[in-house]
């Protein structure tokens, strides 16, 4: 025989037609207060402003509104202590509020569902979470700019490689390679910013899916809650999480520049490169090999990553099939948000203390930035402005000076003028005021580019416009 639990507090509260006592399978399945307890003052304020609204309407007598407002205090206040006994009989934090409400003032408490389902009560907390998580988000991201743009100033002259392919490519600045981030960073602050607009509308007052009988007034509920407005279709408010999911993308965009930044804090602090060195406070060491500093924080980042797209991946495949209106489906909308949010939270912060403190090797990143014949476009630029050669033809004769480089085993500004004449008797012994690295980074002054001019006055906009 299957267990069985006797008929509970879930059972009185919304089981008039049931007889039977539920499976404790069921119960153990069907249960979400585990998780959406995280919706505890979320779903009080929902509360307050719906019993203010009843009052108001004349739904409610101001008797019941004052008692049911002191009792969602006194909840409130329990959970916040730690006093208050989450029953998983009671299924979700709704009925778990409401049973506590109950205990503590009466048939009031009984009065305070009216007008309401706990299919728009779920969806109206769930928005006011998910806004106040993009906030913080935001606060975080802000945070992580000002640490990079700080170190972007600090290194507005370091001169390092830039790579495509993960090949030394031009001399850039290390300024100029942070503020890549900064860019980056503003757009998903930026997604997010949209997201937290386009969910910023009311619920509350759909019930199960056809709005009411009862003459609420939706506007004043959605404007106590900081609300926009109301929703405009009461199945559409109570069915979609387009907002859960809209969050999440933009938060896989977001982990995704995280993990590609943190990937280069692991590759910049190798030995192979040594660009920079990574503090006590973000490294460990090993078990067996005490030499070793390992770049565990960087490699955490990066690999969580694939926790926040496993999160989209996730809810998208839970709502593609569902029809109109609330399906119990929909209660594995919350853990996907829940651990994304979280796992950026921490994977922000943790990459803001990395900038914050890394060590820059700035005559590393030097030697480094001429090494793979890195001025060769600097050759051809030259050729094309003092020489009047054609671009695709000056880019043929720099090819050919770089293979003679290659055969002498030197760098290009090591050749001499004879040398290079050897290849096309146009280039002059004037070339060499360009191809040093430090000569390089500084012509590249066109609007976005990486001369050291240019990465001060981008500093000094992108303090402005993100700051």
């Amino acid at each position: 025989m299957t267990e069985r639990s006797a008929k509970g507090a879930a059972t009185a509260m919304w089981g008039g037609h049931f007889e039977g006592g539920q499976d404790a399978l069921l119960e153990a399945i069907n249960a979400s207060i585990d998780f959406d307890r995280r919706f505890y003052a979320e779903d009080v304020a929902g509360s307050k402003a719906h019993c203010a609204m009843l009052v108001r309407q004349g739904i409610l007598s101001e008797d019941d509104g004052d008692a049911i407002r002191e009792g969602l205090d006194r909840v409130l206040a329990e959970i916040e202590a730690g006093d208050f006994r989450f029953d998983r009989a009671l299924e979700d934090i709704h009925l778990n509020i409401e049973s506590r409400l109950t205990d503590l003032i009466g048939d009031a408490g009984k009065r305070l569902h009216t007008a309401r389902s706990r299919n728009d009560q779920v969806a109206t907390d769930f928005r006011l979470w998910t806004r106040a998580a993009i906030d913080r988000l935001d606060g975080h991201l802000k945070a992580l700019q000002a640490a990079l743009i700080d170190r972007a100033d600090a290194h507005a002259g370091t001169v390092m490689p830039g790579f495509t392919h993960l090949q030394p490519a031009q001399p850039v600045t290390f300024g100029h390679h942070l503020l890549a981030y900064v860019e980056m960073i503003g757009r998903d602050r930026g997604r997010l910013t949209d997201a937290r607009r386009r969910l910023n509308e009311c619920p509350l007052g759909a019930a199960a899916l056809a709005g009411t009988s009862f003459p609420i007034d939706r506007a004043q509920t959605a404007e106590a809650l900081g609300f926009d407005r109301p929703m405009a279709n009461s199945m559409d408010a109570v069915s979609d999480r387009d907002f859960v999911l809209e969050t999440l993308a933009a938060g896989a965009i977001l982990a995704t520049h995280l993990s590609r930044l943190a990937e280069e804090m692991v590759v910049w602090s190798s030995a192979g490169f040594g660009f920079v060195k990574l503090s006590d406070a973000f490294t460990t060491g090993s078990s067996i090999m005490p030499q070793k500093r390992n770049p565990d924080a960087a490699e955490l980042v990066r690999g969580k990553c694939g926790r926040v797209i496993g999160s989209l991946i996730s809810l998208l495949v839970t709502m593609k099939g569902l029809s109109l209106a609330y399906s119990k489906d929909m209660q594995e909308d919350k853990e996907p948000l829940f651990d994304a949010v979280d796992t950026l939270e921490i994977t922000v912060r943790a990459m803001t203390g990395m900038v914050g403190d890394m060590a820059v090797n700035e005559e590393r990143m030097l030697a480094m930035a001429g090494v793979g014949y890195t001025n060769a476009t600097d050759l051809a630029d030259w050729l094309v402005r003092a020489a009047g050669v054609p671009f695709r033809e000056a880019h043929g004769i720099t090819g050919r000076v770089v293979r003679l480089a290659e055969k002498r085993g030197c760098a290009l500004d090591a050749l001499s003028v004879e040398d290079m004449r050897s290849v096309d008797p146009r280039i002059t012994g004037a070339v060499f005021d360009v191809l040093g690295v430090e000569q390089s980074v500084a012509s590249r002054t066109s609007l976005g580019g990486t001369a050291p001019e240019r990465v001060r006055e981008a500093v000094a906009t992108a303090r402005a416009r993100f700051l």
